[in-house]
């Protein structure tokens, strides 16, 4: 007995002391609500983070794409050792002529080469690469979306906890003074031992539940913590005493919800990128089949002069300025079966966008149901707690006048605890659900 009386004064000091610590807690930290923790992770977020980045490598290779359009210019020069020059005119056996240069020799000059026509290749590579560009801001897009997604689920899971230590702390002292009646009731012969001994039970039940939430709310916290892109043991406190109410769509149907995915849906918006991007690419590759244009010019100076005859220890400069066309044969047997592949891809990309939309209707129709399920479960939970509160009052009071048992009385408690659970969970999945329906169709 002397036992259980310690372990009972031991649990009650560490609970004391847990709800303190707690409440010193959420004193210090400024509060913060879903929005706030919203505009916090897209600013932070790592993921979010890299994506851009990837966003900005696409800019890039635009521009790249376009510093390809410049024409190319190039300066050369070399120094180099000459050997005799020697002339064999009357054959190679014969005594050569040796023609005096230099020992030594240098060149400098420029090239220059500006493409006029390759079939549109240059200027469809821009067109491509913006296309890119475009599909990696969609990319960004969707994962914005999947980021708050994820942040508003460990939020409502914060928000519940929390709730529910709100419920076991106010259950826990409602508890202790009952069981403090129970006590002087037994002292009085009114009830049983037992009745004392099952109160207590279920006093220590709920202080290990108590625990468990408490640490189910760290958790939460830190989650929160990793997609704000902050450390993991930053202090952070939430406004869970607010009524949550999101500035969206409540009143369209599925039909509404469909057409909206269809336009604003970065995930379809991808797939229909993918479309444009391959047939950019099938032109592309049909580009192989045409000649290139280009414009070319360079000039040299050279010492000596060895290149035309009479050679001379001179320097000298010469330079030419053309049109040349350029027509590869081989690409006519070479491109058919390249063609007929990036062909194949196009076909691809147009059936995978029907699977997505297929996909995406799918997606729409369970999160709005789940979000019509979740309303239907608020309203029974409300209900279950108006009748559950009844039944206590009752039972309490038949329990009080000895007409009926301790545990009818306990298990009308726990049923009442558990409504109140699960009305905060009914409340938080409609949020859920809601904020999955809204991240699907492209407007979070």
């Amino acid at each position: 007995m002397k036992r259980y009386k310690t372990t009972r004064i031991l649990s009650m000091l560490l609970l004391l002391s847990t709800q303190c610590i707690y409440a010193q807690y959420t004193e210090k930290v400024k509060p913060l609500s879903l929005e706030e923790i919203w505009k916090v992770a897209e600013m932070n977020n790592r993921q979010l983070k890299l994506s851009d980045l990837n966003h900005q490598q696409s800019k890039i290779e635009i521009l790249e794409s376009k510093d390809r359009l410049l024409p190319e210019l190039s300066l050369s020069g070399d120094v180099k050792l000459n050997s005799k020059f020697l002339i064999y005119d009357n054959g190679l056996f014969s005594s050569p002529q040796d023609v005096p240069v230099k020992g030594y020799g240098y060149g400098v000059g420029y090239n220059l080469n500006f493409n006029l026509y390759n079939g549109g290749k240059d200027k469809r590579n821009i067109a491509i690469k913006k296309e890119e560009e475009t599909r990696k801001q969609y990319e960004v897009d969707l994962q914005k979306h999947r980021v708050k997604y994820n942040v508003a689920v460990a939020y409502f899971d914060l928000y519940k906890f929390l709730h529910f230590y709100d419920f076991l702390n106010a259950e826990i002292e409602a508890e202790k003074k009952q069981l403090r009646l129970i006590e002087s009731l037994h002292r009085n012969g009114t009830v049983l031992k037992s009745d004392v001994l099952r109160t207590s039970v279920k006093l220590s039940q709920l202080e290990l539940n108590l625990s468990d939430v408490t640490k189910k709310i760290e958790i939460a916290k830190q989650r929160l913590n990793v997609l704000m892109g902050r450390e993991n043991d930053t202090e952070l406190a939430i406004k869970h005493e607010d009524i949550i109410k999101l500035n969206a769509i409540t009143d369209g149907d599925y039909n509404d919800y469909v057409d909206i995915a269809f336009n604003k849906s970065p995930e379809y918006k991808i797939v229909t990128s993918d479309i444009k991007w391959s047939e950019l690419n099938v032109k592309q590759v049909k580009a192989m089949l045409l000649p290139k244009v280009s414009l070319y010019a360079n000039y040299n100076y050279n010492y000596p002069q060895i290149s035309f005859y009479p050679y001379s220890n001179d320097l000298w400069g010469f330079g030419q300025t053309g049109i040349k066309v350029q027509y590869s044969i081989d690409n006519l047997y070479k491109s058919k079966h390249t063609i007929a592949r990036a062909k194949v891809v196009s076909n691809q990309a147009k059936e995978k966008a029907e699977i997505k939309k297929d996909e995406i209707s799918l997606q729409v129709k369970e999160a709005y149901l789940q979000q019509q399920q979740a309303l239907e479960s608020v309203e029974m939970a409300e209900q279950n707690i108006i009748k559950t509160t009844e039944t206590v009052r009752v039972i309490r009071s038949s329990y009080l006048n000895q007409e009926s048992l301790l545990t009818d009385l306990l298990e009308a408690e726990n049923a009442l605890l558990e409504a109140k659970f699960n009305l905060t969970t009914a409340q938080t999945n409609v949020n859920i659900t809601h904020i999955r329906l809204l991240a699907i169709i492209g407007i979070l």
